[in-house]
């Protein structure tokens, strides 16, 4: 059995940008879970809407279920 955990990285535009700012250094992020156990599974981006640009990105992780 696994357990799963999801992180959502906001994404910040400026106006009428096409290059995106990451709030978040998302290599810290996955290393820090790794030191906790957990596996990055995939980096998802929602359905995108208007201008084609995603708003956030879900990183997805998983480790093995403790206690069973």
């Amino acid at each position: 059995m696994f357990e799963y955990k999801f992180i959502k990285i906001d994404v910040d535009y400026k106006a009428f940008a096409t290059k995106a700012t990451i709030k978040e250094d998302y290599h810290d992020i996955i290393e820090e879970h790794a030191r906790e156990g957990w596996r990055l599974v995939q980096i998802f981006a929602p359905p995108i809407e208007g201008h084609g640009l995603a708003d956030y990105y879900e990183m997805i992780f998983e480790r093995e279920r403790q206690g069973t």
